[in-house]
């Protein structure tokens, strides 16, 4: 499941990086033709007016037209390995990415991380849930709920009340809130010496980062 929320976010990615490609060969493409345009008009054409030119001028013009040709070979080139490197690792996933995914999704991606962890995780996530997205079992037989927030507004100390008397009424060791919003001062405090993990956006970023395996150069 997790290869196929992945495969959702490399193709958002793909499109933008697509889009920006297209944009930047573009502008590469159009300078390349007026650099070919006025090529052709100077050594092929071979207008009378360049003749009137000083010596110096006409030397000074060759060099911009030699300069411009290499400038323009090694961007290109430069440009077009970059992309091929981008091709050969990983997308980074970012908090946006997860922001886009359906609510299901999300919780599914989060109970793969989990998985990848070495939990055994159960989906619960449903209509009358009570606020628990995912149930976690270790091997030693210790139980956590998880509760996902799929949320652009920061996560309140309510939410983190809500979810501890959850906790209680599972009659679970743990209780886990994953969100890809920010986590207030105040709901951390209220957490604090409770067994809870809070995890906002960007540390959910970091722990996808470091369960991905990168791919060799």
């Amino acid at each position: 499941m997790l290869v196929r929320v992945e495969s959702k976010l490399q193709k958002r990615s793909k499109l933008q990086r697509t889009s920006e490609q297209k944009l930047i060969w573009a502008w590469l493409g159009f300078a390349f033709a007026l650099l070919l345009l006025w090529l052709t008009y100077h050594y092929l054409v071979r207008p009378s007016w360049l003749n009137l030119l000083p010596r110096f001028f006409s030397e000074f013009l060759y060099l911009i037209e030699l300069a411009s040709i290499t400038t323009l070979a090694t961007v290109a080139t430069v440009y077009r390995w970059r992309q091929r490197r981008k091709g050969q690792s990983l997308t980074t996933v970012t908090v946006e990415m997860l922001y886009n995914l359906s609510p299901a999704d999300f919780e599914k991606y989060v109970g793969e991380l989990f998985r990848k962890k070495g939990y055994r995780v159960k989906m619960r996530g449903q209509k009358g849930d009570r606020g628990v997205d995912l149930i976690l079992s270790q091997a030693n037989g210790r139980m956590a709920v998880v509760q996902c927030k799929r949320y652009r507004h920061t996560i309140g100390p309510d939410i983190v009340r809500e979810l501890f008397g959850t906790m209680i009424h599972e009659r679970v060791h743990h209780a886990f809130l994953v969100t890809t919003a920010d986590i207030s001062d105040a709901a951390r405090e209220w957490a604090k010496f409770k067994p809870m993990t809070l995890i906002d956006g960007p540390t959910l970023v970091e722990i996808a980062a470091a369960l991905q395996t990168p791919v060799s150069d």
